[in-house]
């Protein structure tokens, strides 16, 4: 079975910096784009960032040059600077992963990880 587990998440001042991290674990076959979602009360939950097998990676508008997404074999980071109050999230772990050669990627999500930044 497979499980993301999300840790890094807290409270912090406007400004100041998180570093949020994933790791999988299970029976993995291979593991192929990697993101961090996020979503805010009474909102629907957005792309924050994401990262292929291959280390591409995009980002939403509104964290280009604030956050970067980076992963390390099974695992996928994700540093937030200049973090501001809009940040504010429950910020969740996504990927999608082939567990037996041959067979099709599922998707997988974490628990969640609460991000507040107060101003």
């Amino acid at each position: 079975q497979v499980q993301l587990v999300e840790s890094g998440g807290g409270l912090v001042q406007a400004g100041e910096s998180l570093r949020l991290s994933c790791a999988t674990s299970g029976s993995i076959f291979s593991i192929n784009a990697m993101g961090w979602y996020r979503q805010a009360p009474g909102k629907q939950r957005e792309l924050v960032a994401r990262i292929t097998s291959g280390d591409r990676t995009n980002y939403a508008d509104s964290v280009k040059g604030r956050f970067t997404i980076s992963r390390d074999q099974n695992t996928v980071n994700l540093r937030m600077n200049s973090l501001k109050p809009e940040d504010t999230a429950v910020y969740y772990c996504n990927a999608d992963i082939q567990i037996r050669r041959g067979r099709s990627s599922n998707n997988y999500w974490g628990q969640g990880t609460q991000v507040t930044v107060s101003s």
